[in-house]
């Protein structure tokens, strides 16, 4: 039986839920097909801190208990490990590691988090996953994480139209090599139980990392693209919620929000591991979503693996497009909009024809998410079997 290690961020993002299943989406889908998985991930310890926040020693934290809870609850207990990035991060593990990444036939690294050189080049094939299409490419561009980019055989990017003639993100001379969110289905079956005019979404309101300017051109944060979209709720009668991680220094943003009819709840409330995550997406009746700025405006063809749980399980996706619709079935289940007229129609057309939209959004998961189909062809790709 082939062994695949799968590196990402999961102890370093305790309370995001959603993040959680971007990692550990990999993992379980490889066990379903066959392969025998392992799990790992580095952490500095300037990262661990208590309940309090105060900075901790490793086995004291919030990080080490939500990396054991969620892998246990997920049935990667015995599969998984959390190490130290610096040079204690050898300890009593560093030969288990050593000895996993010499009889392992493939690292799938996400977003490169393995970035220790002396245990990730011992891997016989490395494959990059790139999360963030432009952020990454324009970082490497400017000489920024090296250490998490380089020494890799094969790069997937979710940002599918990077290297067409319109897209602006520079390819590096790199093969980028298109794949997609994969979901294990088993675990969001179709919920059907909610109010089809309830839109809601999980997110941070400036997203994780800051602008971009490259040749002159300024790339947004999502908090801009959110901006133009403010009055949707009012305009368009129907219910608009975010579980919205937002800085104090937004506070005029948040006023605007609600004085625009959304409702806001604390994504620690709703969306605190995985399993209040998927509670909380298949409780809504459809997803309404923006997009960071630099997704839409290097038309990039990047795709929400949030909007994918959506799909799974019935909801409806009403989304800002960043050039996906040339890639997947629109229409139905799947709406994008760029305008804010745009975003009104498809409200009312998703509330009124909700079964119809409600079936073709699973079918849509079915079809180009499920993680069966996405990791055979990733795995084909680089030449590795079961």
């Amino acid at each position: 039986m082939s062994l695949v290690v799968v590196a990402g961020a999961l102890a370093n993002k305790p309370g995001n839920g959603g993040a959680a299943w971007t990692r550990l989406s990999w993992p379980l889908g490889l066990k379903r097909l066959g392969f025998d998985v392992f799990f790992i991930e580095q952490i500095s310890a300037t990262a661990c801190t208590d309940v309090a926040g105060a900075r901790c020693g490793l086995e004291r934290s919030i990080n080490l208990a939500y990396f054991t809870e969620v892998t246990r609850r997920l049935g990667l207990e015995d599969s998984s490990m959390l190490i130290l990035e610096d040079d204690s991060s050898a300890g009593k593990h560093w030969n288990d590691l050593v000895d996993l990444a010499d009889q392992a036939d493939l690292l799938i690294n996400i977003s490169g988090h393995l970035a220790i050189d002396a245990l990730k080049y011992r891997f016989r094939t490395r494959v990059f996953i790139d999360q963030d299409p432009g952020y990454t490419q324009f970082w490497r561009r400017d000489g920024l994480a090296e250490d998490r980019f380089r020494g890799h055989h094969f790069y997937f990017t979710v940002g599918a139209n990077i290297g067409a003639p319109d897209c602006p993100i520079p390819t590096g001379g790199i093969e980028w090599r298109a794949t997609r969110q994969p979901i294990v289905l088993e675990q969001w079956p179709v919920a059907t139980e909610s109010s089809p005019s309830r839109f809601t979404t999980i997110g941070s309101w400036r997203g994780p990392y800051g602008r971009v300017i490259q040749n002159g051109l300024q790339y947004g944060l999502k908090a801009h693209e959110f901006r133009k979209f403010m009055a949707l709720p009012t305009i368009s009668g129907h219910l608009f919620e975010i579980a919205l991680a937002i800085d104090r220094a937004d506070d005029a943003d948040v006023e605007l929000l609600r004085h625009s009819a959304w409702t806001i709840v604390d994504p620690q409330s709703v969306a605190c591991d995985p399993f209040a995550f998927r509670h909380y997406v298949q409780s809504s009746g459809a997803e309404f979503s923006v997009a960071q700025g630099i997704y839409v405006e290097t038309r990039s063809g990047w795709f929400s693996d949030r909007t994918v749980r959506y799909l799974a399980s019935g909801k409806p996706a009403l989304v800002q497009d960043t050039g996906f619709s040339r890639n997947y079935p629109t229409g139905y289940g799947l709406v994008p909009f760029r305008t804010l007229d745009e975003a009104v129609r498809g409200a009312d057309r998703i509330v009124g024809d909700y079964p119809v939209h409600s079936r073709a959004a699973r079918a849509i998961a079915e079809e180009f998410f499920d993680s069966d189909k996405v990791l055979a062809a990733l795995l084909r790709d680089v030449g590795v079997t079961s």
